[in-house]
Protein backbone atom coordinates (compact mmCIF):
# COMPACT_ATOMS: atom_id res chain seq x y z
CA UNK A 1 0.00 0.00 0.00
CA UNK A 2 1.32 3.43 -1.00
CA UNK A 3 2.14 6.04 1.61
CA UNK A 4 -0.47 8.73 2.01
CA UNK A 5 0.57 12.32 1.30
CA UNK A 6 -1.60 15.29 2.25
CA UNK A 7 -0.94 18.68 0.66
CA UNK A 8 -2.79 21.54 2.35
CA UNK A 9 -3.33 24.30 -0.21
CA UNK A 10 -3.77 23.54 -3.91
CA UNK A 11 -2.44 26.70 -5.50
CA UNK A 12 0.78 27.59 -7.34
CA UNK A 13 2.89 25.69 -4.78
CA UNK A 14 0.60 22.94 -3.52
CA UNK A 15 -0.79 21.63 -6.79
CA UNK A 16 2.60 20.98 -8.47
CA UNK A 17 3.72 19.23 -5.27
CA UNK A 18 0.56 17.10 -5.28
CA UNK A 19 1.15 16.11 -8.91
CA UNK A 20 4.77 15.16 -8.16
CA UNK A 21 3.54 13.14 -5.21
CA UNK A 22 1.24 11.13 -7.49
CA UNK A 23 4.06 10.61 -9.99
CA UNK A 24 6.29 9.37 -7.14
CA UNK A 25 3.70 6.77 -6.13
CA UNK A 26 1.99 8.41 -3.18
CA UNK A 27 -1.74 8.40 -2.53
CA UNK A 28 -2.32 12.15 -2.50
CA UNK A 29 -5.07 14.18 -0.86
CA UNK A 30 -5.07 17.86 -1.79
CA UNK A 31 -6.95 19.98 0.74
CA UNK A 32 -8.21 23.45 -0.10
CA UNK A 33 -10.79 25.72 1.53
CA UNK A 34 -12.07 26.94 -1.86
CA UNK A 35 -14.96 24.66 -2.87
CA UNK A 36 -15.03 25.93 -6.46
CA UNK A 37 -11.30 25.27 -6.81
CA UNK A 38 -11.77 21.73 -5.49
CA UNK A 39 -14.61 21.06 -7.94
CA UNK A 40 -12.45 22.27 -10.82
CA UNK A 41 -9.54 20.08 -9.78
CA UNK A 42 -11.66 16.97 -9.50
CA UNK A 43 -13.01 17.73 -12.98
CA UNK A 44 -9.44 17.93 -14.39
CA UNK A 45 -9.73 21.69 -14.84
CA UNK A 46 -6.42 23.22 -13.77
CA UNK A 47 -6.13 26.91 -12.86
CA UNK A 48 -2.35 26.68 -12.31
CA UNK A 49 -0.37 27.35 -15.49
CA UNK A 50 2.43 24.94 -14.62
CA UNK A 51 -0.06 22.05 -14.42
CA UNK A 52 -2.03 21.29 -17.57
CA UNK A 53 -5.52 19.82 -17.66
CA UNK A 54 -4.03 16.67 -19.19
CA UNK A 55 -1.52 16.28 -16.34
CA UNK A 56 -4.32 16.69 -13.83
CA UNK A 57 -6.47 14.17 -15.69
CA UNK A 58 -3.64 11.61 -15.66
CA UNK A 59 -3.26 12.04 -11.89
CA UNK A 60 -7.01 11.62 -11.37
CA UNK A 61 -7.08 8.53 -13.59
CA UNK A 62 -4.55 6.80 -11.34
CA UNK A 63 -7.12 6.92 -8.53
CA UNK A 64 -4.37 8.30 -6.28
CA UNK A 65 -5.33 11.98 -6.29
CA UNK A 66 -8.30 13.55 -4.56
CA UNK A 67 -9.01 17.24 -4.04
CA UNK A 68 -11.21 17.94 -1.04
CA UNK A 69 -12.38 20.55 1.46
CA UNK A 70 -12.89 17.89 4.14
CA UNK A 71 -9.98 17.23 6.49
CA UNK A 72 -11.55 13.88 7.38
CA UNK A 73 -10.19 12.67 4.03
CA UNK A 74 -6.67 13.11 5.44
CA UNK A 75 -7.12 10.37 8.05
CA UNK A 76 -4.14 8.04 8.29
CA UNK A 77 -1.69 10.27 6.46
CA UNK A 78 2.03 9.54 6.52
CA UNK A 79 3.24 12.97 5.39
CA UNK A 80 1.44 16.33 5.40
CA UNK A 81 2.88 19.39 3.66
CA UNK A 82 1.33 22.80 4.39
CA UNK A 83 1.54 25.21 1.44
CA UNK A 84 -0.94 27.94 2.41
CA UNK A 85 -0.54 31.68 1.69
CA UNK A 86 1.18 34.04 4.12
CA UNK A 87 0.17 37.56 3.03
CA UNK A 88 0.91 40.89 4.63
CA UNK A 89 -1.96 42.78 6.28
CA UNK A 90 -1.12 46.45 6.74
CA UNK A 91 2.60 45.56 6.61
CA UNK A 92 2.20 42.90 9.33
CA UNK A 93 2.66 39.17 8.55
CA UNK A 94 -0.63 37.28 8.51
CA UNK A 95 -0.07 33.70 9.65
CA UNK A 96 -3.75 32.94 10.10
CA UNK A 97 -3.76 30.45 7.20
CA UNK A 98 -0.89 28.50 8.77
CA UNK A 99 -2.65 28.53 12.13
CA UNK A 100 -5.93 27.35 10.57
CA UNK A 101 -4.17 24.57 8.67
CA UNK A 102 -2.30 23.48 11.80
CA UNK A 103 -5.48 23.32 13.90
CA UNK A 104 -7.34 21.47 11.14
CA UNK A 105 -4.72 18.80 10.47
CA UNK A 106 -3.78 18.24 14.13
CA UNK A 107 -6.67 15.88 15.01
CA UNK A 108 -5.70 13.66 12.06
CA UNK A 109 -2.00 13.55 12.97
CA UNK A 110 -1.10 10.05 14.18
CA UNK A 111 2.01 8.63 15.81
CA UNK A 112 4.87 8.38 13.33
CA UNK A 113 3.46 10.97 10.91
CA UNK A 114 5.57 13.78 9.44
CA UNK A 115 4.34 17.35 9.01
CA UNK A 116 6.26 19.88 6.89
CA UNK A 117 5.63 23.59 6.50
CA UNK A 118 6.51 25.12 3.12
CA UNK A 119 4.78 28.50 3.45
CA UNK A 120 7.13 31.48 3.50
CA UNK A 121 7.37 32.97 6.97
CA UNK A 122 9.70 34.50 9.52
CA UNK A 123 12.28 32.42 11.41
CA UNK A 124 10.75 30.65 14.39
CA UNK A 125 7.28 30.00 12.97
CA UNK A 126 7.59 26.22 12.73
CA UNK A 127 8.72 25.85 16.34
CA UNK A 128 6.80 28.70 17.95
CA UNK A 129 3.46 28.62 16.12
CA UNK A 130 2.90 25.36 14.24
CA UNK A 131 4.40 22.91 16.73
CA UNK A 132 2.21 23.95 19.71
CA UNK A 133 -0.94 23.87 17.55
CA UNK A 134 -0.18 20.38 16.28
CA UNK A 135 0.66 19.09 19.76
CA UNK A 136 -2.45 20.59 21.35
CA UNK A 137 -4.78 19.29 18.65
CA UNK A 138 -3.28 15.82 18.34
CA UNK A 139 -2.38 15.07 21.95
CA UNK A 140 1.01 13.96 20.65
CA UNK A 141 4.49 15.33 21.28
CA UNK A 142 7.06 16.28 18.65
CA UNK A 143 9.57 14.84 17.96
CA UNK A 144 8.88 11.92 20.33
CA UNK A 145 5.60 10.87 18.68
CA UNK A 146 5.44 12.74 15.36
CA UNK A 147 7.98 14.57 13.22
CA UNK A 148 8.04 18.19 12.14
CA UNK A 149 10.12 20.20 9.68
CA UNK A 150 10.31 23.14 7.32
CA UNK A 151 11.24 23.22 3.62
CA UNK A 152 10.96 26.54 1.74
CA UNK A 153 9.16 26.37 -1.57
CA UNK A 154 11.12 27.40 -4.67
CA UNK A 155 8.39 27.36 -7.29
CA UNK A 156 9.00 29.75 -10.20
CA UNK A 157 5.76 29.90 -12.21
CA UNK A 158 6.27 29.57 -15.93
CA UNK A 159 9.91 28.45 -15.65
CA UNK A 160 10.24 25.39 -17.88
CA UNK A 161 13.92 24.88 -17.10
CA UNK A 162 13.81 24.85 -13.30
CA UNK A 163 10.86 22.82 -12.16
CA UNK A 164 9.94 21.37 -8.77
CA UNK A 165 11.74 18.11 -9.40
CA UNK A 166 15.11 19.49 -10.56
CA UNK A 167 15.37 22.53 -8.26
CA UNK A 168 17.47 21.75 -5.16
CA UNK A 169 15.25 21.57 -2.07
CA UNK A 170 16.36 22.90 1.31
CA UNK A 171 15.07 20.63 4.11
CA UNK A 172 15.10 20.86 7.89
CA UNK A 173 13.62 19.32 11.02
CA UNK A 174 13.12 20.27 14.65
CA UNK A 175 15.58 17.48 15.57
CA UNK A 176 17.87 15.08 13.67
CA UNK A 177 15.19 12.38 13.37
CA UNK A 178 12.66 14.85 12.01
CA UNK A 179 15.25 16.07 9.50
CA UNK A 180 15.87 12.50 8.37
CA UNK A 181 12.12 11.93 7.89
CA UNK A 182 11.65 15.19 5.99
CA UNK A 183 14.66 14.52 3.79
CA UNK A 184 13.55 10.95 3.08
CA UNK A 185 10.20 12.28 1.84
CA UNK A 186 11.64 14.95 -0.45
CA UNK A 187 14.26 12.56 -1.80
CA UNK A 188 11.31 10.84 -3.46
CA UNK A 189 10.02 14.12 -4.91
CA UNK A 190 13.11 16.05 -6.07
CA UNK A 191 16.53 15.20 -7.45
CA UNK A 192 18.58 17.04 -4.81
CA UNK A 193 17.93 17.84 -1.16
CA UNK A 194 19.99 20.30 0.88
CA UNK A 195 19.75 19.62 4.63
CA UNK A 196 20.29 22.43 7.14
CA UNK A 197 20.66 22.26 10.91
CA UNK A 198 17.45 23.92 12.13
CA UNK A 199 14.04 25.00 10.90
CA UNK A 200 14.97 28.62 11.66
CA UNK A 201 17.92 28.38 9.26
CA UNK A 202 15.62 27.03 6.53
CA UNK A 203 13.06 29.77 7.21
CA UNK A 204 15.78 32.44 7.02
CA UNK A 205 17.17 30.86 3.85
CA UNK A 206 13.92 31.52 2.00
CA UNK A 207 13.79 35.13 3.13
CA UNK A 208 17.44 35.64 2.23
CA UNK A 209 16.92 34.34 -1.32
CA UNK A 210 14.13 36.79 -2.06
CA UNK A 211 15.58 39.70 -0.11
CA UNK A 212 18.74 39.35 -2.23
CA UNK A 213 16.67 39.68 -5.41
CA UNK A 214 14.51 42.46 -4.00
CA UNK A 215 17.49 44.61 -2.96
CA UNK A 216 19.35 44.11 -6.24
CA UNK A 217 16.27 44.91 -8.32
CA UNK A 218 15.84 48.08 -6.28
CA UNK A 219 19.48 48.95 -7.00
CA UNK A 220 19.07 48.77 -10.78
CA UNK A 221 15.65 50.45 -10.62
CA UNK A 222 17.13 53.48 -8.88
CA UNK A 223 20.16 53.32 -11.17
CA UNK A 224 17.88 53.47 -14.22
CA UNK A 225 16.12 56.56 -12.84
CA UNK A 226 19.34 58.48 -12.27
CA UNK A 227 21.01 57.24 -15.47
CA UNK A 228 18.10 58.57 -17.53
CA UNK A 229 18.36 61.93 -15.81
CA UNK A 230 22.12 61.96 -16.50
CA UNK A 231 21.55 61.10 -20.15
CA UNK A 232 23.20 57.67 -19.88
CA UNK A 233 21.84 54.41 -21.26
CA UNK A 234 21.45 52.21 -18.16
CA UNK A 235 20.55 49.16 -20.22
CA UNK A 236 23.77 49.38 -22.22
CA UNK A 237 25.74 49.72 -18.99
CA UNK A 238 23.99 46.66 -17.54
CA UNK A 239 24.75 44.67 -20.71
CA UNK A 240 28.38 45.68 -20.51
CA UNK A 241 28.65 44.82 -16.80
CA UNK A 242 27.08 41.43 -17.50
CA UNK A 243 30.11 40.41 -19.55
CA UNK A 244 32.18 40.22 -16.35
CA UNK A 245 32.53 36.51 -15.57
CA UNK A 246 32.98 36.94 -11.80
CA UNK A 247 31.78 39.19 -9.00
CA UNK A 248 28.66 40.39 -10.84
CA UNK A 249 25.13 39.06 -11.26
CA UNK A 250 22.75 40.53 -13.81
CA UNK A 251 19.57 42.26 -12.63
CA UNK A 252 17.43 44.54 -14.78
CA UNK A 253 15.00 47.39 -14.09
CA UNK A 254 11.24 47.06 -14.36
CA UNK A 255 7.97 48.79 -13.44
CA UNK A 256 8.13 47.35 -9.91
CA UNK A 257 8.19 43.91 -8.34
CA UNK A 258 5.38 41.38 -8.23
CA UNK A 259 4.51 37.79 -7.52
CA UNK A 260 4.02 35.91 -4.28
CA UNK A 261 7.58 36.48 -3.02
CA UNK A 262 9.38 39.74 -3.70
CA UNK A 263 6.75 42.25 -2.56
CA UNK A 264 6.16 40.26 0.66
CA UNK A 265 9.03 38.05 1.83
CA UNK A 266 11.62 40.77 2.61
CA UNK A 267 9.02 42.53 4.76
CA UNK A 268 8.67 39.36 6.85
CA UNK A 269 12.38 39.53 7.60
CA UNK A 270 12.29 43.26 8.32
CA UNK A 271 9.27 42.83 10.60
CA UNK A 272 10.90 40.03 12.59
CA UNK A 273 14.15 41.98 13.05
CA UNK A 274 12.19 45.02 14.25
CA UNK A 275 9.96 42.95 16.55
CA UNK A 276 12.67 40.89 18.20
CA UNK A 277 15.75 43.10 18.03
CA UNK A 278 14.28 46.59 17.87
CA UNK A 279 16.35 47.49 14.80
CA UNK A 280 15.33 48.59 11.31
CA UNK A 281 16.49 46.42 8.44
CA UNK A 282 17.52 49.42 6.39
CA UNK A 283 18.37 47.61 3.15
CA UNK A 284 14.90 46.03 3.03
CA UNK A 285 13.09 49.24 3.91
CA UNK A 286 15.01 51.20 1.28
CA UNK A 287 14.37 48.50 -1.34
CA UNK A 288 10.67 48.53 -0.48
CA UNK A 289 10.56 52.29 -0.91
CA UNK A 290 12.30 52.24 -4.31
CA UNK A 291 10.38 49.30 -5.77
CA UNK A 292 7.02 50.49 -4.44
CA UNK A 293 7.49 53.83 -6.23
CA UNK A 294 8.37 52.38 -9.64
CA UNK A 295 4.75 52.32 -10.93
CA UNK A 296 4.46 56.04 -10.13
CA UNK A 297 7.77 56.66 -11.91
CA UNK A 298 6.50 54.86 -15.02
CA UNK A 299 3.39 57.04 -15.04
CA UNK A 300 5.52 60.17 -14.67
CA UNK A 301 7.75 59.14 -17.57
CA UNK A 302 4.74 58.45 -19.81
CA UNK A 303 3.31 61.86 -18.91
CA UNK A 304 6.60 63.55 -19.79
CA UNK A 305 6.75 61.65 -23.07
CA UNK A 306 3.30 62.96 -23.99
CA UNK A 307 4.21 66.48 -22.90
CA UNK A 308 7.11 66.50 -25.37
CA UNK A 309 4.58 65.78 -28.12
CA UNK A 310 2.27 68.54 -26.92
CA UNK A 311 -0.28 66.09 -25.55
CA UNK A 312 -1.89 65.73 -22.13
CA UNK A 313 -2.06 62.46 -20.27
CA UNK A 314 -5.72 63.21 -19.58
CA UNK A 315 -7.66 61.94 -22.58
CA UNK A 316 -4.74 60.18 -24.25
CA UNK A 317 -5.26 56.68 -25.59
CA UNK A 318 -2.71 54.27 -24.13
CA UNK A 319 -2.13 50.65 -25.06
CA UNK A 320 -0.51 48.61 -22.27
CA UNK A 321 1.25 45.42 -23.33
CA UNK A 322 1.12 42.87 -20.51
CA UNK A 323 -0.46 42.94 -17.09
CA UNK A 324 0.91 39.88 -15.25
CA UNK A 325 3.97 40.27 -13.05
CA UNK A 326 6.29 38.17 -15.26
CA UNK A 327 6.64 37.29 -18.92
CA UNK A 328 4.82 34.33 -20.47
CA UNK A 329 2.68 33.88 -17.36
CA UNK A 330 -0.81 34.82 -16.25
CA UNK A 331 0.24 35.23 -12.62
CA UNK A 332 -1.28 38.50 -11.40
CA UNK A 333 -0.22 38.36 -7.77
CA UNK A 334 1.06 41.78 -6.65
CA UNK A 335 1.72 42.76 -10.27
CA UNK A 336 3.05 46.34 -10.52
CA UNK A 337 1.46 46.63 -13.96
CA UNK A 338 -1.95 46.74 -12.30
CA UNK A 339 -0.87 49.75 -10.27
CA UNK A 340 0.43 51.45 -13.41
CA UNK A 341 -2.89 50.89 -15.17
CA UNK A 342 -4.89 52.20 -12.21
CA UNK A 343 -2.76 55.34 -11.87
CA UNK A 344 -3.03 56.12 -15.58
CA UNK A 345 -6.81 55.70 -15.49
CA UNK A 346 -7.12 57.95 -12.43
CA UNK A 347 -5.27 60.67 -14.33
CA UNK A 348 -7.81 60.49 -17.13
CA UNK A 349 -6.02 58.31 -19.67
CA UNK A 350 -8.05 55.94 -21.84
CA UNK A 351 -6.39 52.68 -20.91
CA UNK A 352 -6.49 49.66 -23.18
CA UNK A 353 -4.69 46.44 -22.23
CA UNK A 354 -3.34 43.56 -24.30
CA UNK A 355 -2.81 40.56 -22.02
CA UNK A 356 -3.21 37.16 -23.68
CA UNK A 357 -2.48 35.19 -20.50
CA UNK A 358 -5.15 36.78 -18.29
CA UNK A 359 -8.95 36.75 -18.51
CA UNK A 360 -10.88 40.02 -18.47
CA UNK A 361 -11.93 39.41 -14.86
CA UNK A 362 -8.30 40.06 -13.91
CA UNK A 363 -8.24 43.52 -15.50
CA UNK A 364 -8.50 46.72 -13.41
CA UNK A 365 -11.91 48.39 -13.41
CA UNK A 366 -12.46 50.52 -16.50
CA UNK A 367 -9.63 49.01 -18.53
CA UNK A 368 -10.59 47.91 -22.05
CA UNK A 369 -9.23 44.60 -23.40
CA UNK A 370 -7.39 44.96 -26.69
CA UNK A 371 -5.37 42.95 -29.15
CA UNK A 372 -1.93 43.74 -30.51
CA UNK A 373 -3.04 44.71 -34.00
CA UNK A 374 -1.82 47.35 -36.41
CA UNK A 375 -5.00 49.36 -35.87
CA UNK A 376 -4.63 49.27 -32.06
CA UNK A 377 -0.98 50.19 -32.19
CA UNK A 378 -1.53 53.04 -34.63
CA UNK A 379 -4.42 54.46 -32.59
CA UNK A 380 -2.42 54.62 -29.36
CA UNK A 381 -0.78 57.87 -28.30
CA UNK A 382 1.73 55.73 -26.38
CA UNK A 383 2.28 51.98 -26.36
CA UNK A 384 3.65 50.92 -22.96
CA UNK A 385 5.52 47.61 -22.68
CA UNK A 386 4.93 46.47 -19.09
CA UNK A 387 5.26 42.67 -19.35
CA UNK A 388 7.32 41.42 -22.28
CA UNK A 389 5.44 38.29 -23.27
CA UNK A 390 7.14 36.50 -26.15
CA UNK A 391 3.83 36.20 -27.98
CA UNK A 392 3.83 39.92 -28.80
CA UNK A 393 5.09 40.86 -32.28
CA UNK A 394 7.70 43.45 -31.27
CA UNK A 395 8.77 44.08 -34.87
CA UNK A 396 5.20 45.19 -35.62
CA UNK A 397 5.03 47.15 -32.37
CA UNK A 398 8.17 49.08 -33.35
CA UNK A 399 7.03 49.61 -36.95
CA UNK A 400 3.48 50.80 -36.35
CA UNK A 401 3.50 52.58 -32.99
CA UNK A 402 3.97 56.34 -32.92
CA UNK A 403 5.52 56.32 -29.42
CA UNK A 404 6.68 53.48 -27.19
CA UNK A 405 7.59 53.53 -23.53
CA UNK A 406 9.42 50.28 -22.85
CA UNK A 407 9.99 49.09 -19.28
CA UNK A 408 11.52 45.78 -20.42
CA UNK A 409 14.07 46.69 -23.10
CA UNK A 410 12.34 44.83 -25.94
CA UNK A 411 12.02 47.69 -28.44
CA UNK A 412 14.42 50.04 -30.23
CA UNK A 413 14.19 53.19 -32.32
CA UNK A 414 14.08 56.95 -32.07
CA UNK A 415 10.40 56.80 -31.04
CA UNK A 416 11.18 54.48 -28.11
CA UNK A 417 11.98 55.58 -24.55
CA UNK A 418 13.18 52.97 -22.14
CA UNK A 419 12.88 52.85 -18.35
Amino acid sequence: MADKLVVVGQGYVGLPLAMRGVAAGFDVVGVDVDELRVKRLNAADSFVEDITDDELAVALDTGRYLATVDYADTEGFDVCVITVPTPLRESVPDLSYIAEAGRAIAPWTRPGATVVLESTTYPGTTQELLRPLLEAGSGLRAPEEFFLGYSPERIDPGNSRWRLENTPKVVSGIDPTSLAKVRAFYDQIVETTVPVSTTAVAELCKLLENTFRHVNIALVNELSIFAQQLGIDAWEAIDAASTKPFGYMRFVPGPGVGGHCLPIDPSYLSWQVKRTLGHSFRFVELANDINDHMPAHVVTRVGLMLNKAGKALNGSRLLLLGLSYKKNSGDMRESPSIEVAKRLALLGARVRIAEPHVGIDGFPAGAVPAGVTEDELAAADVVIVLTDHDVFDYEMVERVSERIFDTRNRCAGDHVERL
